[in-house]
């Protein structure tokens, strides 16, 4: 590992201004990756937000509400939304559609940088492979301008000259091809727990045997009896 490490420097030289791009991908991604993982660590798996739901369809809105206003995942900050305009007795749509525009905005932060990666991803092998061709080129041209003389030496030196690129932006783009895919997984999953938070609000009326914690629709919904005659 060590020897590897005091070789990058030539390895970088070798491969010309095409590692030289592929290094400072390499840096940059690393460098996002990282910051991802720690934002994805603050916002934790989504818990508070099921436990939250499971309260509030239990009928105890006020911790609930509670729960909810203590976590940062997107599911969690939506209901927190969704639940105060229950408290409040706000119409549904009105207090829905604020809760959907809190998500949407906490869900655009946790994908916020991703795109970059899948550029980085994507674009890397493709560089390195043009580096390989690059590299080819210049090899054969030295084995031209040798003439009669042609040594071996020359072509085969140039070849894995060449190559040294492509390996370059394989090993590149494999980790973040990983860690784009698990940081798209995870935000699929916490918008999938948002939208099932929030139906699980304005569903809860639907419920057979609705919970007490669904009083506030059902009391906004209820019509005055006919008076008697």
């Amino acid at each position: 590992m060590a020897g590897t490490l005091a070789a990058l420097p030539d390895l970088l030289r070798l491969g010309g201004p095409v590692a030289a791009i592929l290094a400072a991908m390499s840096v940059f991604s690393l460098a996002v990756i990282l910051a991802k993982l720690w934002q994805w660590g603050g916002v934790g798996d989504g818990r508070a937000a099921r436990t939250a739901l499971a309260l509030y369809r239990a009928g105890r809105g006020p911790q609930a509400l509670e729960t909810a206003r203590g976590a940062a995942h997107p599911a969690a900050q939506a209901l927190a939304v969704a639940l105060e305009g229950r408290r409040r007795g706000l119409p549904d749509a009105l207090a829905r559609a604020e809760a959907e525009r809190v998500g949407a905005e906490a869900m655009e932060a946790l994908r916020d940088w991703l795109r970059p990666l899948e550029v980085i991803a994507t674009l890397a092998p493709l560089l390195g492979l043009f580096g390989t061709v690059l590299g080819m080129i210049a090899a054969f041209a030295r084995l031209e301008a040798a003439g009669a003389r042609v040594d071996p030496a020359i072509l085969s030196g140039g070849i894995w000259e060449a190559l040294l690129t492509t390996a370059i932006g394989l090993a590149v783009a494999m980790p973040t091809v990983a860690a784009l895919n698990w940081f798209e997984r995870r935000a699929e999953r916490a918008e999938f727990a948002l939208d099932h938070a929030l139906s699980g609000v304005y569903a809860a009326d639907l419920s057979v045997g609705a919970a007490p914690g669904a009083a506030p629709m059902a009391a906004a919904q209820a019509r005055p009896a006919p008076a008697a005659r």
